[in-house]
């Protein structure tokens, strides 16, 4: 619209001088129908935010006891170096068939047995030990609600750098009010110079003397021999074979029950299916294939749930018979109180 001089209408003359009236131009409204979305603006392409991956938790009971599964990360294992009795075509045939592949990206877990009065953690992950891979423990534990501090004792599986290097750091303990329990025969076997050449690797005995040996002086080890009820509820049983004291962890409560495995099966995709395959950290490759054997069948044959420390988080499950193997099945989630 363009209003013109003399074309408002203005109050009665005065003895004052009428102003100029400038002329005025007002744009028309733009055409909304013309106009482009802005969806339809080239934007440049954004990259997602990186961001790592959430800690890792898992809380469910097993009778009285809470039960909180950790992840303390993962690592690619390449198994044609590791794997003992099977053929490369072999090992890439299972993977085949179980929807894997080389090099195989393999679980660290950990749990907490929480029984009211004791907070339990069975075994710690690698700690710094394994550099960037693994280490992811104390995150965890924090995101399920627990402090070290609060730890009143560590069962250790075995002493092997992935189940005990989260003991310590830099020289100092990690949990400092725990006591630490683990199988005689392994810290006799892994805290003895002696034994180098005799299937202790040198870095082996390193890390035990690293994660082990603190808890030790400040008399906060306590070694067990054969079966036995470490804490209420919670039977160690001897499993060696992978190590001289390998043992797992059966953890009991009203009528209800779990076993912690430790490192009695390593790779699911092969060793299901193929119990005999060894791998090279087995100390006494003939007693840990003959030991997994004895463990298979009496996992399926008592239908009991097992816990996996390298089985895809949180590595909980059951063994069923499958032909001259297993197969694994895992156990149902919950997400309930």
């Amino acid at each position: 619209m363009i209003l013109a001089a003399g074309s408002v209408s203005h109050p009665a003359a005065t003895s004052e001088p009428r102003p100029s009236v400038a002329t005025v131009q007002v744009s028309p409204p733009p055409d909304t129908h013309s106009a482009k979305p802005l969806s339809s603006i080239a934007q440049p392409p954004v990259a997602p935010t990186p961001k790592p991956q959430l800690p890792g938790v898992y809380r469910f009971d097993v009778g009285a006891f809470r039960i909180t599964a950790l992840s303390d990360g993962t690592l690619p294992l390449d198994l044609h170096p590791l794997l003992r009795g099977a053929t490369a075509g072999q090992i890439e045939a299972l993977l085949h068939a179980g929807f894997a592949r080389n090099p195989i990206e393999t679980s660290i877990n950990a749990y907490v047995v929480d029984s009211g009065s004791r907070v339990v953690l069975i075994d710690t992950g690698a700690g710094e030990l394994f550099g960037s891979l693994g280490g992811k423990l104390p995150e965890s534990l924090a995101a399920a609600g627990y402090r070290p501090e609060q730890i009143s004792d560590v069962l250790i599986t075995h002493i092997h750098t992935d189940h005990s290097g989260g003991l310590a750091r830099a020289g100092r303990r990690v949990f400092p009010n725990a006591t630490v329990h683990v199988a005689q025969a392994d810290v006799d076997f892994f805290l003895d110079r002696g034994n180098l050449g005799r299937g202790l690797e040198p870095r082996h005995l390193a890390e035990a003397l690293a994660t082990i040996e603190p808890y030790r002086r400040a008399g906060k080890l306590k070694a067990f021999t054969g079966e036995t009820v470490v804490l209420p509820g919670i039977t160690a049983i001897p499993t060696p074979g992978h190590t001289p004291g390998h043992s797992f962890y059966r953890v009991e409560s009203a009528n209800e029950r779990i076993e912690f495995w430790g490192d009695i099966l390593h790779v699911g995709a092969i060793q299901l299916p193929r119990p005999d395959v060894t791998i090279t950290f087995d100390v006494d490759q003939p007693a840990a294939k003959a030991q997994r054997a004895r463990q298979f069948a009496a996992a399926a044959g008592g239908r009991r749930l097992v816990a996996a420390a390298h089985l895809p988080f949180p590595g909980l499950g059951y063994l069923r018979r499958e032909g001259d193997g297993y197969a694994w099945v895992s156990a149902e989630y919950r997400n309930r109180e």
